[in-house]
């Protein structure tokens, strides 16, 4: 029996996009406070207390050792028993701790859903990116890329198709830009983007000189007379 495996090109722009898009950073003083609070639930102050005191027993021991004396998730797990101690100090005799109701807990989550939310919008941005290049590439190809119409994001796809295929195609592609921004075509039919991509295009072109095509849609466009 054998195995039928992905196009290969298609397996490069798959790590190429994943590639791209950044990777959760790991935070041992986060994942030490994210314990240390899961451990509390439900506890109320002595045996918070109890906690602390053998957090920094913990700590003491580690001390001993140069390779555990700075280890950012011991530390955070010291800290961590130590402000839930004084917030439950401040509560109403007989309060347990409620994870739920922890405003910096709560905060600190709400902070990792929006960076993970960030991290997968620049996932799906990368994958866009990957698959419009690939479009693009095989319309030039085919020599039919003047046809295809712009879409807004597509002088990212154009660092793509340089980055895969060096500069030999960054004439062609430029020449397509350029007479799509001059035709007001697609979403350079909005004044503000053509703004924005001249500006843009313009700037990218002077770092290849050899590049760029001689046309006047690389020209900022005149501004209204007010």
């Amino acid at each position: 029996m054998t195995t039928s495996w992905p196009p290969r090109r298609a397996t490069r722009r798959l790590i190429a996009a994943r590639a791209a898009a950044p990777l959760a950073p790991v935070d041992p003083a986060r994942i030490g406070r994210r314990v240390v609070r899961h451990r509390a639930k439900s506890m109320d102050a002595a045996a918070v207390a109890r906690a602390f005191e053998d957090a920094r027993f913990d700590a003491r021991q580690a001390a001993r050792h140069e390779d555990l004396a700075v280890d950012e998730r011991g530390r955070a797990e010291l800290a961590e028993p130590e402000r839930i101690d004084r917030l439950l100090a401040a509560a109403a005799r007989g309060t347990v701790y409620d994870p739920d109701t922890d405003d910096v807990g709560q905060a600190e989550l709400a902070a990792e859903a929006a960076a993970a939310a960030e991290r997968d919008a620049a996932v799906r941005e990368a994958q866009r990116i990957a698959a419009r290049a690939g479009k693009h590439k095989a319309l030039r190809e085919l020599g039919t890329l003047e046809q295809a119409e712009p879409r807004d994001g597509d002088e990212a796809v154009r660092d793509e198709l340089t980055r895969r295929a060096r500069s030999y195609v960054q004439a062609d592609v430029d020449a397509w830009l350029a007479s799509a921004l001059a035709a007001h075509r697609g979403h350079y039919a909005d004044p503000a983007a053509r703004e924005a991509a001249a500006d843009l295009l313009r700037s990218q072109s002077s770092r290849t000189p050899r590049c760029c095509p001689r046309s006047p849609a690389w020209t900022r466009p005149p501004r209204p007379a007010s």
